[in-house]
């Protein structure tokens, strides 16, 4: 057997072995919430294959399942350590590490959960199942800049998709809706300061664009 084909098996060995240890700490209706969540998102992607539908529905379900076994586990030590009588210094000292642990945890699982739909989905299929994780925050806050400011030049453009990517990455960890707003949020104040040092009044461009809206709704009736 080929290095290539033996670590590739450690990886999916590995994802099998975290998938069953979730599944042996989260409450069983649990788990059935996280296969809804993911055929809702699967049903989008109209594969036309009932065993890659499968495939993928069990993927995208683990992948839930172990992210709330990582976040449940971080968050219970973090609560232990809150109850503990150790001076606020080295308490805030112990529970940034908790959460350096998981986070490096949770960016290991990242990754491979991103190997593991590439198995069986192409990059635009993929980047569909990113954002039904997200709620779609990506396409609908992108198409919003732009109806927003029509004039963006190609090059602010880009900015501004960037780091909506970046932001959809780390907002498909979240371990609730609040969570993923929030680093949608985060990051749309970073393109909010970017556009406003490239000269842009957002203020006025934002009621510019709700002005065009109300003539175009005014249009209509």
């Amino acid at each position: 057997m080929s290095i290539k084909k033996i670590s590739l098996n450690i990886v999916f060995f590995t994802l099998v072995i975290v998938g069953l240890n979730a599944q042996q700490h989260l409450d069983p209706e649990y788990i059935k919430v996280t296969k809804g969540r993911a055929s809702k998102i699967v049903k989008e992607l109209e594969l036309s294959d009932s065993e890659k539908e499968a495939a993928v529905i069990s993927v995208i379900a683990k992948q839930y399942q172990n992210l709330s076994k990582f976040q449940d586990e971080r968050d219970a030590e973090i609560d232990a350590l809150k109850k503990n009588k150790l001076s606020k210094e080295k308490q805030n000292k112990k529970i940034d590490k908790v959460k350096a642990k998981a986070n490096k945890s949770i960016e290991k699982l990242h990754k491979i959960y991103l190997k593991q739909l590439s198995v069986h989905l192409n990059e635009e299929k993929v980047d569909a199942v990113k954002d039904g994780m997200t709620y779609s925050v990506l396409p609908k806050t992108y198409a919003a800049f732009l109806e927003m400011i029509p004039s963006l030049s190609q090059e602010e453009k880009d900015y501004i998709y960037n780091n909506l990517k970046e932001a959809r990455e780390q907002a498909m960890d979240g371990g609730s809706s609040k969570e993923k707003h929030a680093w949608f949020g985060k990051y749309k104040g970073r393109i909010n300061n970017y556009l406003s040092a490239r000269g842009y009044d957002l203020e006025k461009e934002r009621d510019g664009w709700y002005k065009r809206i109300e003539e175009q709704k005014n249009k209509s009736e």
